[in-house]
C-alpha cells in the first residue's frame, strides 16, 4: 500500500496523537495552534507526498477539480468562513493520487488529497463538490488545529512525525495497521480522524458552502447514500473514506433535512432508512458529458496495467454501450480511446476518438446544454491532441488543439507549450510558460515545461534555474539548491549575454533557498 493509498493510516495517526494527550478539544474552545504553525506542519507532510510514486499532476483532471474547488473557496470566503489571515497562511492546494480507492482527505495547512478512485466513482460534479466542501470545512473550521492545539508546543511536530511514519509504514503490507513514533508502533486501529461532532460540523458547513457555490444540494445526499451502501456491503478496503469519515443514518437524515422542501422527493432520493442505492446510470442528480469523460480518464489512469487498460475497451463494446445512457457512452468512448493511447494502439485510439466526436456532435439527447457540450468538445480536442502527440505528430496535435495563441486553461497550455517547443517554436512556448508562472510560482509542471523550452533556446542557465524552481515548488529544497548551484557554475563558466539576468536571479534564489533549508532544520 503506497503513501497516497493510506489516508486511513494518516487519519489514525492524527487521532492517536490526540489520544496520547487523553483529552479531545471541544468545538467551542479557542485554537492555540497558529495558522503559520499548522502550515509548517502541513508542509512537512506533503514533502513526502510529492515524492510518492502515486502522486501525479494530470492537468486535465486537475483543471476539472479546480473548476469545482475554486467556487467552493469563493463561497467559503463570502460566508465569512475563510478569513483573510487564514487564506493567506494556508496552501489551499489539492494533490491527486493515482489510486483506485475512494478517498479524499484534509491535511494541516490547507492541503487536500483526492484519489482518482473518488473522481472515477462519483456520478456528477455535485457529488464531488460535496466531498471537497466537507474536507474544505474541516480546514476552515480548524478541526486539526483544535485536536492538537491544546497540547504542548512540540505536539504538532509529534503529529507530523506520526504521519510521516505512517506514510513510511504504508510501503509495507503491514503498514496500514500502525503509525510509527520514535521507532515504536502505536496501535491506532480504533482511533478516528475527527470526532463525530466535527464530522457533523463539517457536513453542515460544507453543505452551506457547496449550495451557495451553486452545486445541487442532492449531491451531498446521493454521495452519502453511495458510501453508506458500500458500508452495508462490508467495506473491502476500496473505501478508506468510510473508515476515516464514518457515516451514520443521522448524518444522512441531517443532509436531507437541509434540502429545499420537496427537493428530495423531486429527485427521487432514497430515504435515510438505508434504501438501496440506484445504479450509477439511474442516479437522479444531473450528470454531464464533461464529467463522464473526466471520470473515465480517472479510472483509466488509476488502473494503468495492461489488463486494466484493455478492460476499458470492454465498456465501449456495442453490447455494453446499449445499456448506458448517452452521457455514459461518451465516457466509455473517451476511456477506451485514452486506454488505447496508453497501450500505443493508435489506430484503435483514433477510431474511438472519431466515434466520440460523432457522439458529441450528432446526439442531441446526450444530456447537455450548449455550454456543457462545448466543455465536452474541449475535452475531446485535448484527447485528440494527446493522441497525436503520443503518436509523434506534433503538428497534427497543434491542429487538434486548435489554439493559435497561448491557451488560457492550464491543461491546454501545458500541452501547447510542449508542442510549441517540439515544433521549433521554443521562444513563444517559453514566453507563455513564464507569463503563467508570474502568479503561479508553485506550478512545478509548468516550471519543467519552461526548462525544456529554455534548453531548446540554448539558454542553459535559465533552463537549469527552471529545473531548480520545479523542485522548490514541491518543497524539495535540497534538490532545488543543487540545481541552482549547477546553474551558478554554468553562468560562471560560459554565460551568454541573455543569461546575465538569469545568473543574478540564481544568486538571489540560492540565498533564499539556503534560508528555507535552515528553517527546515529548526522545525525538526
Amino acid at each position: 500500500m503506497r503513501a497516497l493509498q493510506c489516508f486511513a493510516v494518516v487519519a489514525l495517526a492524527l487521532g492517536s496523537a490526540c489520544a496520547l494527550a487523553q483529552s479531545s478539544p471541544s468545538l467551542g474552545e479557542s485554537v492555540s495552534l497558529s495558522p503559520a504553525a499548522e502550515r509548517r506542519l502541513g508542509d512537512r507532510i506533503v514533502r513526502d507526498l510529492y515524492r510518492d510514486p502515486d502522486y501525479l499532476d494530470d492537468p486535465v483532471i486537475g483543471d476539472y477539480v479546480q473548476s469545482i474547488w475554486q467556487p467552493l473557496l469563493a463561497s467559503a470566503r463570502a460566508r465569512g468562513e475563510l478569513p483573510p489571515e487564514l487564506e493567506q497562511a494556508f496552501a489551499w492546494r489539492i494533490l491527486l493520487g493515482r489510486d483506485r480507492t475512494v478517498n479524499a482527505f484534509a491535511l494541516p495547512g490547507g492541503y487536500l488529497g483526492v484519489h482518482l478512485g473518488l473522481v472515477g466513482l462519483v456520478s456528477n460534479r455535485d457529488e464531488l463538490a460535496s466531498v471537497l466542501a466537507h474536507e474544505l470545512s474541516h480546514v476552515t473550521q480548524r478541526h486539526i488545529a483544535r485536536m492538537i492545539g491544546r497540547q504542548s508546543e512540540q505536539m504538532p511536530w509529534l503529529v507530523g512525525a506520526m504521519v510521516l511514519g505512517a506514510l513510511a509504514a504504508s510501503k509495507s503490507p503491514a503498514g496500514a495497521n500502525a503509525a510509527i513514533v520514535g521507532g515504536q508502533a502505536v496501535a491506532a486501529q480504533s482511533q478516528l480522524n475527527f470526532s463525530r461532532d466535527m464530522e457533523r460540523e463539517a457536513d453542515r458547513a460544507g453543505f452551506g458552502v457547496s449550495t451557495q457555490a451553486g452545486f445541487a444540494p442532492q449531491g451531498f445526499v446521493s454521495m452519502f447514500e453511495k458510501l453508506q451502501q458500500n458500508n452495508r456491503n462490508n467495506d473491502s478496503g476500496n473505501f478508506p473514506y468510510l473508515r476515516s469519515h464514518p457515516l451514520t443514518t443521522e448524518r444522512i437524515a441531517d443532509m436531507q433535512s437541509r434540502m429545499p422542501e420537496g427537493a428530495a422527493a423531486a429527485a427521487n432520493l432514497p430515504s435515510p432508512e438505508l434504501a438501496p442505492v440506484p445504479a450509477p446510470n439511474q442516479l437522479p442528480a444531473v450528470s454531464s458529458l464533461e464529467h463522464n469523460m473526466v471520470a473515465a480518464r480517472a479510472r483509466v489512469l488509476a488502473n494503468a496495467s495492461v489488463d486494466g487498460l484493455r478492460n476499458a475497451y470492454l465498456e465501449a463494446e456495442p453490447a455494453a454501450m446499449a445499456k448506458l445512457t448517452p452521457a455514459q457512452r461518451v465516457g466509455a468512448l473517451y476511456g477506451a480511446s485514452l486506454a488505447a493511447i496508453k497501450l500505443r494502439e493508435f489506430e484503435k485510439a483514433a477510431r474511438y476518438a472519431e466515434a466520440l466526436g460523432r457522439a458529441l456532435g450528432d446526439d442531441a439527447s446526450a444530456n447537455g446544454s450548449d455550454s456543457a457540450r462545448a466543455a465536452a468538445r474541449r475535452q475531446w480536442r485535448l484527447l485528440r491532441a494527446e493522441l497525436a502527440q503520443a503518436a509523434g505528430q506534433p503538428e497534427a496535435a497543434l491542429q487538434a488543439l486548435g489554439a493559435k495563441a497561448a491557451p488560457q486553461s492550464r491543461a491546454e497550455l501545458v500541452i501547447w507549450v510542449q508542442l510549441m517547443t517540439g515544433t521549433g517554436q521554443a521562444p513563444a512556448a517559453a514566453d507563455a510558460a513564464q507569463l503563467w508562472l508570474v502568479d503561479r510560482a508553485d506550478d512545478a509542471t509548468m516550471w519543467q515545461q519552461l526548462a525544456s523550452a529554455r534548453a531548446a533556446q540554448g539558454r542553459n542557465v535559465a533552463a537549469v534555474r527552471a529545473e531548480a524552481e520545479a523542485a522548490i515548488a514541491q518543497q524539495d529544497y535540497a534538490g532545488g539548491l543543487s540545481r541552482l548551484k549547477a546553474a551558478q557554475d554554468i553562468a560562471r563558466g560560459r554565460a551568454q549575454p541573455a543569461d546575465y539576468i538569469e545568473a543574478s536571479i540564481v544568486d538571489v534564489r540560492l540565498r533564499q533557498v539556503q534560508a528555507l533549508m535552515r528553517e527546515q532544520v529548526l522545525d525538526r
